[in-house]
């Protein structure tokens, strides 16, 4: 299959499906299957209120909001495709790319990407962790919360920012107990959502605490060996849920060999723009964006990246005819009309 444009995962991507469906380039979205072990739709999907959105007054739901959003770029005409994107070949155009389990199959092809594949929570290799990954520790409190391992079990959250504190919150709809271990002294959370954690009755915030084994029954986790880094104790943790809030890594491995990034993994794009290392690779959302990491800044530069992107192809449209634009230029009354370009200011 080749297209015109191909954006990959997240709410960026589909900001720009939007935008590049609306121009007629009839983009194609691979949304991903479980990718980075998040749904489709990205770490929005993770989120239980979003409160800071601009239009919804009264909050909306993470899910709930990628789910107007995946309506709308079908509505314009957007292909989304639920599959993952595995392998890219950036060395010319048009880009390859396969899909996960068929690498060994002919690629697709497109003449332009855009990637926004977002980023995804950092976990800690804790002994045990691996096998007890998906019995018991996740990432995703709104994925996993409800699963009934949980009801009225005791549950442990690490981290001590906006993340940790929301991710408490909202299970303690579900657990019997809530406790959050912090390695520092103090909260990283915003004083909102620290007001909101230290005030719930279901939740106990443990400082200076750290997680340093998984245990369970060889099926499911029951407990989590914890040490103080002050006085050095240690003692286990009954626990039948490990959910981690430490942070993300932006999922630049599709990428990294090929376009430039940082220190940290992040997608290095020229400043003010979406333009990659790569030209025809534009970068979209969190995988660009190490400081403000929010819905709405990921949201605009999905849109940035569409427009630079339809540009893009408009002028290398341009190019390839200008033997014949040069052949056909117009005059009146003896003025030559400069050629069509499009707007840069767009």
């Amino acid at each position: 299959m080749h297209s015109k444009v191909v954006s990959i995962s997240g709410p960026a991507a589909h900001t720009a499906a939007i935008y590049l469906a609306r121009a007629e380039l009839k983009p194609v979205l691979y949304e991903g299957m479980l990718a980075n072990g998040i749904a489709a739709g990205g770490q929005l999907t993770t989120t239980t209120d979003v409160e800071n959105y601009p239009g919804f007054p009264k909050g909306i739901g993470g899910s709930e909001l990628m789910d107007a959003m995946r309506e709308q770029s079908i509505r314009f005409g957007t292909e989304i495709i639920t599959e993952t994107v595995s392998k890219v070949d950036l060395s010319k155009r048009p880009f390859k790319y396969w899909l996960e389990y068929a690498e060994d199959q002919e690629p697709h092809t497109a003449d332009s990407l855009i990637i926004a594949t977002g980023a995804s929570a950092r976990r800690l290799n804790l002994p045990g962790e691996e096998q007890y990954w998906q019995s018991g520790i996740s990432a995703c409190a709104v994925c996993d919360g409800a699963v009934p391992i949980f009801r009225n079990n005791p549950i442990t959250v690490i981290g001590g920012g906006d993340s940790a504190a929301e991710e408490a919150i909202f299970l303690t709809k579900y657990g019997s107990k809530v406790t959050v271990l912090v390695r520092r002294d103090k909260l990283r959370a915003s004083p909102i959502m620290a007001r909101r954690l230290t005030s719930n009755p279901k939740v106990e915030i443990l400082y200076n605490t750290v997680a340093i084994e998984a245990k369970g029954d060889g099926k499911l986790l029951k407990s989590i060996v914890i040490k103080n880094v002050k006085t050095g104790e240690i003692r286990d943790l009954p626990s039948n849920g490990l959910f981690y809030a430490v942070g993300h890594e932006p999922a630049t491995a599709l990428v990294r060999k090929q376009l430039d990034v940082d220190q940290d993994g992040y997608i290095v794009t020229k400043p003010g723009t979406s333009y990659t290392s790569v030209k025809g690779v534009f970068a979209a959302g969190d995988v660009q964006d190490r400081r403000y990491r929010q819905a709405v800044t990921s949201a605009g530069s999905g849109c940035i990246a569409a427009l630079e992107c339809e540009r893009f192809l408009a002028e290398e449209e341009d190019a390839g005819q200008e033997h014949i634009v040069e052949a056909k230029k117009s005059e009146v009354n003896g003025v030559v009309l400069p050629e069509y370009k499009t707007n840069p200011l767009l």
